[in-house]
Order: structure tokens, then sequence, then C-alpha cells
């Protein structure tokens, strides 16, 4: 789809720059730049990247205490 958008020309002259030295054309540039955004943005995919981050990690009530009570113990003279 096409579109216009206004961007500020400091904007516009370090997007042409960074377009050049990855050799895309700016539309391509443009498009991977709103991708990553409203990726961003989404909170479902929010919340599914972090689903994957600690799927498989201990990180319940029982996790808390454990490791709290780790930390007492290293911190306490016996």
């Amino acid at each position: 789809m096409k579109t216009a958008v206004s961007v500020p020309d400091p904007i516009f002259e370090r997007a042409e720059k960074l377009a050049r030295r990855m050799r895309k054309s700016r539309s391509q540039l443009y498009s991977d730049a709103l991708r990553e955004y409203t990726a961003r943005h989404d909170a479902a995919e929010i919340t599914t990247a972090l689903d994957a981050l600690y799927e498989g990690e201990d990180s319940g009530p029982e996790a808390f205490v454990r490791e709290s009570a780790r930390r007492t113990l290293r911190s306490t003279d016996w």
C-alpha cells in the first residue's frame, strides 16, 4: 500500500543514510521500522515473547521463597 507521511528533515536524513548502509530501499526500511515498532507496542506479542522467555523457569511462589531463604542463609553468620 502506498502512503505519504511527513518526517522531520533530520530523521529523514538519518533514515536515508541507514537505508544506504543496509542496502535497503527507503520503503523496505520504513516497513521494517514500522513492523518492529508495532510489535514492541502490541501487548499480545509482548506477552507471547515473555512467556517464551520464562517457559521452563521456576518462577512460582515456591521459587521466591527458596531464593529468599538462600539469600538469607548466605548473609547469616553461623
